[in-house]
């Protein structure tokens, strides 16, 4: 019997940066890049700050594996227009961070960024992308590849390989995963759906078998938190549902706005037709009061030389 976990965001804020429980994270990496991965490190980065400010919606962590890769996990739970800029940011700001000064731009290191976010990015059907560089010629279509002396030289055989590691030369860097976790329709047809159902429900039923969810089973049993935790947790919870209304408030404002701005000027080219107030009201929907100061301003204005 599945039972309720702790959610993924909270969890990596908490508990996952914890040596130990390394093995979850590994799980989750493992299979959503097909590879075996093992979690050297956390390290110590501007994208890894502790926030005290439990409404603040953004998570992200950043680990440097076995590979000497690093991988960023962000998770946003509400909208943000430019979070594919802010993606471009952050794969930037962590190449900066571990180039060291006077070191060969041969030597920068291979970046992944995962992106897991809960709202409508964008008009995409699937859950899962993968995003690489690739430059494309504007005039012939093509490929831009590199020369024979590159290809020897950094033992790579495409442009967008340039920054791969050695062990997983097929890849580039950045290389970008966005999961758009709402879009699940809860159906798990492989482990990294299993995930994906984890991500979205923080819930494991007990057929799952992908790698690390055995392990967040036990480690994310909200159970077995401290009694100090378990109120943080229900706050963070708490305030989390308080930024979706919010969210929710000024939209529905934004609608009931745009709503009423278009039923005024139904209203004053009914005006300029001749209808009447009750009809203009059928109409609209607006009240008679409203339209009979509508009728006024319209006569003010045609008065005006």
């Amino acid at each position: 019997m599945s039972k309720k976990l702790i959610s993924f965001d909270w969890a990596i804020k908490r508990l996952l940066r914890n040596k130990a429980n390394f093995v979850v994270l590994e799980g989750f990496l493992s299979e959503l890049l097909f590879d075996n991965i093992k979690i050297e490190q956390i390290l110590e980065s501007e994208s890894n700050q502790d926030y005290d400010d439990d409404k603040f919606n953004r998570v992200d962590i950043l680990t440097k594996n076995s590979k000497n890769e690093l991988i960023i996990i962000e998770i946003q739970s509400t909208y943000e227009i430019d979070y594919f800029h802010r993606m471009a940011y952050g794969t930037s700001k962590a190449v900066s961070e571990n180039h060291k000064l006077g070191d060969k731009y041969l030597n920068i290191k291979k970046v992944i960024s995962i992106n897991i976010v809960y709202f409508d990015l964008d008009q995409g059907e699937d859950y899962i992308y993968k995003g690489r560089t690739v430059f494309k010629g504007l005039h012939q279509n093509d490929i831009l590849g590199l020369s024979e002396k590159q290809k020897q030289t950094f033992v790579k055989q495409e442009v967008a390989d340039i920054f791969a590691s050695p062990v997983r030369p097929s890849v580039s860097c950045p290389e970008y995963y966005l999961l758009k976790v709402n879009q699940f329709n809860d159906i798990a047809k492989d482990t990294l759906d299993e995930w994906v159902y984890f991500l979205k429900n923080s819930e494991v039923k007990d057929d799952f078998k992908a790698k690390g969810l055995k392990e967040a089973n036990e480690v994310l049993d909200i159970m077995r938190l401290e009694k100090e935790d378990q109120y943080g947790y229900n706050r963070y919870m708490d305030s989390l549902s308080l930024k979706a209304s919010e969210a929710f408030s000024l939209k529905s404002e934004a609608e009931y706005k745009v709503r009423e701005d278009e039923k005024i000027e139904l209203a004053k080219k009914s005006i300029l037709k001749g209808l009447n107030n009750e009809l203009i009201a059928e109409i609209t929907g607006l009240t008679i009061e409203k339209i009979q100061e509508l009728r006024l301003e319209s006569s003010a204005t045609r008065r005006l030389p």
